[in-house]
């Protein structure tokens, strides 16, 4: 069993950036992946970011390349989403997740492909 704990949610004016922290606990060794999605209001959850635990690998969604950045430390068992130069439209309710399937053909960018998630943290940009 994975818990994941997410922090650094807050209000932040468009241009601004934030740091998303996503402590991780229980059996951390299984995951496969780690992952960032978000939801706004009305919408469907989406994909932002994901690291493969295998090689560190990262991929990004589109609408956030060149802007955020996912990283880990595994000594600390924390996963990371560096957001720079955000936009109104980033404001969201954003969620880590594990993924303990292995596959080298996953991108692991589908919410079904995770297995555990946190509970998210808020996040809102102002214009």
């Amino acid at each position: 069993q994975v818990r994941l704990v997410e922090s650094g949610g807050g209000l932040v004016q468009a241009g601004g950036s934030l740091r998303l922290s996503c402590a991780a606990s229980g059996g951390t060794s299984s995951t496969t992946a780690l992952g960032w999605f978000r939801q706004a209001p009305g919408k469907e959850r989406e994909f932002v970011a994901r690291i493969r635990g295998s090689d560190g690998s990262t991929y990004y969604a589109d609408s956030v390349k060149g802007r955020f950045t996912i990283s880990r430390d595994n000594a600390k068992n924390t996963l990371y989403l560096q957001m720079n130069s955000l936009k109104p439209e980033d404001t969201a309710v954003y969620s880590c997740a594990a993924a303990t399937y292995y596959s080298s053909t996953y991108y692991y960018t589908s919410s079904i492909q995770y297995d555990y998630w946190g509970q998210g943290t808020q996040v809102t940009v102002s214009s």
